[in-house]
C-alpha cells in the first residue's frame, strides 16, 4: 500500500547552500572516486540538517552534488532532522538505512522507516512503513508499506500514520 502525504512547508532553504560537515572515528577517502567513508559514531550536519548513523558513505559527482548513504549501529536504526522552512517546524526520522541524494533534494528512509513532524517541541503527527521518501522541491512524502520479512517476520504491508489536528495543535499556548 502507497499513501502520499502533503507537507505544509518545506525544509530549510538555506540549507541546500550550507557546507556539508561530518565528523566520525575514522574516514577513508578515494580522490579518483570521489568516495569518503566515515565509520564510528558519524554525524554530518548541513544548516538545519542533521544525521547520525554508524557509517556515512558520501559520493560526490562532476557537478558537486552530493550522495549519501547512513546505516545504523547494529540494532539500531540510523536518524535525521531538519527545520521546516519559514515556521516553527521540525521533521526527524529513524530507518535501517537513509540515502539522501543532494541533486534531487530528497531523503529516502528505508526498512523499519518512520517520520515525525514536530511543531515547536510537540509531537504532532507520526508515519511508519518500509519505505519513506521525502521530497523536499515538492514538499511531499511517499510512504509505501510494502510486505516484508524483516527480522525473521512477516511485515503487515501498511501504512501507519498519526496526524494531529492543526487547529488543536494552533490552539496551545
Amino acid at each position: 500500500m502507497m499513501a502520499i502525504v502533503p507537507v505544509a512547508a518545506s525544509a530549510e532553504k538555506a540549507d541546500r547552500e550550507k557546507p556539508t560537515n561530518i565528523e566520525a572515528d575514522i574516514l577513508v577517502h578515494d580522490e579518483l572516486k570521489q568516495v569518503s567513508v566515515f565509520t564510528g559514531r558519524a554525524v554530518l550536519t548541513r544548516g538545519s540538517m542533521v544525521m547520525r548513523g554508524s557509517r556515512i558513505e558520501m559520493h560526490e559527482d562532476a557537478d558537486g552534488y552530493q550522495f549519501g548513504v547512513i546505516f545504523p549501529e547494529p540494532g539500531k536504526r540510523a536518524f535525521f532532522r531538519q527545520k521546516r522552512e519559514g515556521n516553527d517546524e521540525f521533521m526527524e526520522g529513524e530507518a535501517l538505512r537513509i540515502e539522501f541524494d543532494g541533486k534531487a533534494d530528497r531523503i529516502k528512509l528505508i526498512d523499519s522507516a518512520e517520520v515525525r513532524r514536530y511543531r515547536g517541541p510537540v509531537l504532532s503527527d507520526t508515519m511508519t512503513g518500509k519505505l519513506i521518501i521525502y521530497e523536499n522541491l515538492t514538499d511531499m512524502f511517499s510512504i509505501d508499506g510494502q510486505r516484508s520479512t524483516e527480522g525473521g517476520k512477516a511485515g503487515s504491508g501498511r501504512v501507519k500514520a498519526v496526524l494531529a489536528p492543526r487547529s488543536k495543535l494552533l490552539d496551545k499556548p
